[in-house]
């Protein structure tokens, strides 16, 4: 099995992000941003996701810096994937936690695109401004060349809501990426090739 890992960095006049992925992975992550809430959404993905994930993160501001990680998760996820020989391709998850319930399906079919249902009731979850979940899972899909389908079905407390959301992501990777010896050597598309 070849490596399934990347690493991508990006350097603007408003960000420093270096990005390392690694898809076969035990659920390690050493994540920095500067928003302490991210990092523990990221950290969900990676723990749930059984993905090893490195962040390192610095900008002007909050928005510029989850905009542009999102941006290199996305490229770092594609590129992982390489030609997508041999992965299920397609799978979902719901997540409870505690009065929260989330629910991630996703399709690695090379287009990106969101469809997202996130009622946060307040404008920040800790440190992190509640939209930029949203604008998180948006950028990482259309990055990531992938179909996410996204909703919280439930919830009151928007912390419990928001880490419900990451750890379905994760649990939803996680499945998607998964190899299946039964596929071994084929694309799982009709087409005969998933676009990259």
């Amino acid at each position: 099995m070849s490596s399934r890992t990347a690493r991508v960095t990006r350097e603007t006049a408003e960000t420093c992000i270096d990005v390392q992925l690694g898809l076969d992975g035990t659920g390690q992550a050493r994540i920095d941003t500067g928003v302490k809430m991210f990092d523990h959404l990221l950290t969900q993905v990676a723990r749930h996701g059984l993905v090893n994930l490195v962040v390192s993160a610095s900008g002007d501001d909050q928005h510029h810096v989850i905009e542009d990680v999102a941006i290199c998760l996305g490229r770092a996820l594609n590129e992982a994937l390489g030609d997508k020989q041999g992965i299920a391709r397609m799978a979902d998850a719901m997540v409870p936690m505690d009065d929260a319930l989330a629910l991630v399906a996703l399709d690695f079919s090379g287009r990106g695109q969101a469809v997202l249902s996130l009622p946060f009731s307040s404008g920040f979850i800790s440190d992190l401004e509640a939209d930029m979940v949203r604008h998180f899972l948006l950028t990482l899909s259309t990055e990531g060349r992938f179909t996410l389908h996204c909703r919280i079905e439930s919830g009151i407390n928007d912390h419990h809501k928001a880490e419900a959301v990451f750890k379905s992501l994760g649990r939803a990777l996680d499945a998607a990426t998964r190899l299946d010896p039964r596929r071994q050597g084929t694309v799982p598309s009709t087409k005969g090739m998933l676009e990259h």
